[in-house]
């Protein structure tokens, strides 16, 4: 519709030029004959008065003359006459006369000054007049003149007509065209098209028995068009249809490729009519407004990285906190909308929190708790009991949002994501003991002896193992949580299949190390970013150095980035020559900015950048560039294609899916992945050059390893952190999660 509108603004701008250039031409012309009729209208008059005034100035007859003026000053567009003698004195005037007309002696001295007749258009009292003297004569000389007056102003009514009748024509022109072209491009153009992307996308999305149809009937304009387009539908379908019975075919066989295709075949033959419901605190799209404009953003969340694509895959119903300042604006009344927004696959059930309750439960428990009581970062955890319960509260919230979803659902699969909502498993058993639950928990687990300071730790392990399945990234991670049990609650553990019974519930164990979209659905893995496109995005950046290092993440304590900056110095102290020709990228979205630790974290690391940057500065060169914003994942893939090295350095992690993610871009196989062993990731990519993030030298020594390796090595390397990224993906992890659950 924007484009329709600026097409129909384009041609009334048009239109009104054209208007607007032959009014002025028509108005100037008409104001030329009128004046110049009125002219010679004054001329014609003035001399069949000057023989009857004539005589009667000879012979002095003032008298008469002052009759005779009258006489003619009631005439239509004649304002009135004036005589004036030799020496520029009025001798009679018409009464209809303006006095400063009357008054005016410079165009009747001027007329008998040069013994011709000499005429003026004036302005009197906000009335347009032309005023006409011609000399009177005795029979030697001069002796007079002779004043005409003639009301002028029907000349620029008769040009206001003009514009008003132009304008008026231009106003019902310009309507009637625009509504013309708006009929022509929306019915005969956009329409048309808008039914071949319809057309064309339901070959992409539809089901796959109703695909084959034919083509919309098209005109003869669109027709060689809709010709090739249901050609190109055809081929879509056909191929996805292979794709499918192709992933049909190798559900049984493990080691081959996990697509979302196959995924999608493998819930049709082991979930069947189940339907799948995912409970997180970070929503999988946040819309804000800006004017009067609605847009959307994915979070930086590996958790969100992770699940969405599946979720694609696999259709359901994801509930999660609506957060964003503009979510309100664009559910139904029962706070669902489909996403993802460009290609609706599944619902997104928002739940509203107060204000009071997302300070305690979210940034108050869940972030300045159990965060830091999880990573070992050695940030102080926080407990409040006002925090506590409204921890409580939320996570009865979401097992309302859930109990209401699957009220007619039968045997539901419900996967609980993270520790915002570790006591939502037990509250969803009481009430649906019939619901398989599966927990996965995206951090690390700590040992028994960190998380026993917690103060609330019986209720949380409690809620959890209300859980069917519990997934940790890492088997240290379940082995951490088998002995916190074991430690706090009566329970009976089994170690061989790993499982804990409290009561009647039984929950199982497992390591589950989830990953990434690979290959990515939208085709080359992301973007294909050129040559071109890096020079533009080094040139943006003001960049002129050779070699470039990256680092992404939330702007978060357990990311060690004091320690990467720490790394950076050390190593261009070290290694001198890199001075001048080195420059790390650090992206770091803005994260729970609400929180005191979270804002002094991130004062320090901006003074950390200007510290070492005012150490090492020379030239125009800065070692750092500090990219404090969010990005999206299609602008955060152009930073890994441009990379030569990326440093993933955290504290203590989960699993890190950055990594994977810089590993995924790089189709070049090219560039090299620095890795904390404090991550998951760093237990799959062993390929990487892995670090101990609180050693500065020896981060220092891998980023001089990685800038001066081989391109034979860097190849070797990359291929297998490659190949171990796409036998493992986020389809299979997911398979793996869903077939544990179908199989308990």
């Amino acid at each position: 519709m924007k484009q329709i509108l600026i097409a129909i603004f384009l041609i009334v701008t048009a239109i009104s030029l054209v208007v607007l250039v032959f009014t002025i031409n028509q108005v100037q012309q008409e104001e030329e004959r009128l004046r110049t009729d009125l002219e010679r209208r004054s001329i014609l008059l003035a001399e069949g008065l000057k023989e009857t005034v004539e005589p009667n100035f000879i012979n002095k007859s003032d008298q008469q003359l002052q009759v005779l003026v009258e006489k003619f000053a009631g005439r239509e567009r004649f304002a009135g006459l004036a005589i004036y003698d030799n020496k520029g004195q009025i001798v009679a005037v018409s009464s209809s006369l303006p006095k400063e007309i009357s008054e005016s002696q410079k165009i009747a001295g001027e007329a008998m000054d040069a013994d011709l007749p000499s005429g003026e258009f004036a302005e009197f009292q906000d009335r347009k007049v032309y005023v006409l003297v011609i000399p009177l004569h005795d029979d030697e000389s001069v002796v007079g003149g002779l004043m005409v007056v003639q009301n002028a102003s029907y000349i620029d009514s008769r040009l206001l007509e003009i514009w008003r009748n132009n304008l008026l024509r231009l106003f019902i022109q310009a309507f009637l065209l625009s509504l013309a072209t708006l009929l022509l491009l929306r019915w005969i153009i956009y329409k048309p098209i808008e039914t071949l992307v319809n057309f064309l996308k339901a070959g992409r999305v539809e089901d796959l028995g109703q695909g084959l149809q034919e083509g919309p009937a098209g005109s003869l304009f669109f027709g060689p068009l809709i010709k090739e387009i249901t050609s190109v539908r055809r081929s879509l379908i056909e191929a996805r249809m292979a794709a499918s019975e192709e992933a049909r075919l190798r559900l049984d066989k493990l080691d081959s490729p996990w697509t979302e295709e196959r995924l999608k075949e493998f819930i049709k033959e082991i979930i069947k009519d189940r339907t799948i419901i995912v409970v997180s605190n970070r929503e999988p799209y946040i819309h804000t407004k800006h004017g009067k404009e609605i847009s959307y953003f994915l979070p930086a969340s590996g958790m969100v990285t992770a699940i969405e694509p599946v979720m694609q895959a696999c259709g359901g119903t994801w509930i999660a906190h609506g957060s964003g300042e503009a979510d309100r604006l664009v559910v139904d009344k029962d706070d669902k909308l489909m996403v993802p927004p460009q290609e609706k696959k599944y619902t997104l059930r928002r739940v509203w929190l107060t204000d009071k309750e997302e300070q305690g439960y979210y940034y108050g428990l869940s972030n300045e708790g159990l965060w830091p009581l999880c990573h070992i970062a050695y940030t102080r955890p926080i407990f409040r009991k006002e925090d506590w319960e409204e921890y409580k509260k939320v996570n009865w919230k979401f097992a309302n949002a859930v109990i209401s979803e699957i009220k007619n659902l039968d045997r539901p699969i419900i996967l609980v994501q993270d520790f915002h909502l570790a006591l939502l498993p037990r509250m969803i058993k009481k009430i649906r003991p019939d619901a398989s639950v599966a927990l996965f928990w995206h951090i690390p687990w700590p040992n028994p002896e960190s998380f026993s300071i917690c103060p609330w730790k019986k209720e949380i392990l409690d809620g959890m193992l209300g859980a069917d399945l519990i997934g940790f990234h890492t088997q240290l991670h379940c082995n951490n949580f088998v002995e916190t049990v074991g430690r706090e609650l009566e329970s009976l553990i089994d170690y061989e299949r790993f499982t804990i019974t409290r009561g009647l519930q039984v929950s199982y164990i497992k390591p589950l190390p989830i990953s990434i979209a690979f290959p990515d659905k939208s085709g080359q893995e992301k973007s294909e970013v050129d040559k071109l496109d890096q020079e533009e995005l080094v040139k943006s950046l003001g960049i002129k150095t050779k070699h470039i290092a990256l680092g992404v993440d939330r702007l978060d304590y357990t990311k060690g980035i004091l320690e990467r900056f720490k790394a950076i110095e050390i190593f261009l102290k070290k290694y001198p020559d890199y001075q001048g020709n080195f420059t790390f990228i650090q992206i770091a979205a803005p994260s729970r900015i609400k929180i005191k630790r979270y804002q002094e974290f991130a004062k320090d690391v901006e003074e950390e950048v200007e510290r070492v940057n005012k150490l090492f500065r020379q030239n125009g060169w800065r070692p750092i560039i500090f990219l404090k914003r969010h990005y999206d994942h299609e602008e955060i893939y152009r930073f890994y294609k441009l990379a030569n090295i990326c440093l993933v350095t955290s504290l203590h992690d989960g699993m890190n899916l950055v990594a994977k993610e810089f590993v995924a871009a790089r189709n070049d196989e090219k560039g090299v992945l620095i890795l904390s062993q404090f991550t998951g990731a760093s237990r799959e990519l062993t390929h990487a050059l892995i670090v101990n993030p609180y050693n500065g030298e020896q981060t220092a020594y891998a980023i001089k390893e990685g800038l001066e390796m081989l391109p034979s090595e860097q190849t070797k390397r990359m291929k297998e952190l490659r190949e171990t990224i796409k036998n493992y993906n986020v389809y299979r992890w997911s398979a793996e999660l869903l077939r544990t659950i179908v199989d308990l």
